[in-house]
């Protein structure tokens, strides 16, 4: 098949779709660090002293966030079990596609996380309300840098060169 420009590319759709794959690794890598590093705060905390001091609110919450922890890491391996299993069959293009999604999943259980642990830190630290005002604001500031930044730079007319 002779290859097609892509944006300054000249590659083939098949070609198209393992550097895609390939990016979609590189990403996936990043965000499963993220979610080994908040995993493993949060199992650490039962084996802290001062764990025995929370409340109801504050058991729950971290209850919780062990929960969407553990949702984040089935949803970072799960690219790799559906490559696993799809691979050599022909559907690079759906592979590609389903991680695009499942990424999209991972993205935003990390930034609940990254929230819920914040909540939970200034619940501990300082009290309820700062936990609430810091953990909104912290949702806020991530929504922006996850989802609107990346749909403004996604816009038409925002493709420029560099001089």
């Amino acid at each position: 098949m002779d290859p097609v420009d892509q944006g300054g590319r000249r590659e083939t759709p098949a070609e198209r779709l393992d550097r895609k794959f390939a990016d979609q690794l590189q990403e996936l890598r990043v965000m499963q660090t993220g979610a080994q590093l908040t995993a493993g705060f949060l199992l650490t905390l039962p084996f802290q002293e001062a764990f025995d001091d929370l409340d109801a609110f504050q058991r729950g919450w971290y209850l919780g966030l062990v929960l969407l922890a553990a949702l984040t890491t089935a949803l970072v391996l799960t690219p790799v079990a559906v490559h696993r299993r799809l691979s050599g069959r022909h559907v690079k293009e759906l592979i590609v596609d389903a991680t695009h999604w499942l990424m999209a999943g991972v993205l935003g259980c990390l930034a609940l996380l990254v929230s819920g642990i914040t909540v939970l830190i200034f619940d501990v630290v300082v009290d309820r309300s700062a936990a609430l005002v810091t953990g909104s604001v912290v949702a806020a500031v991530l929504l922006v840098l996850l989802v609107v930044l990346p749909l403004l730079l996604s816009a038409p007319g925002t493709h420029r060169h560099p001089r």
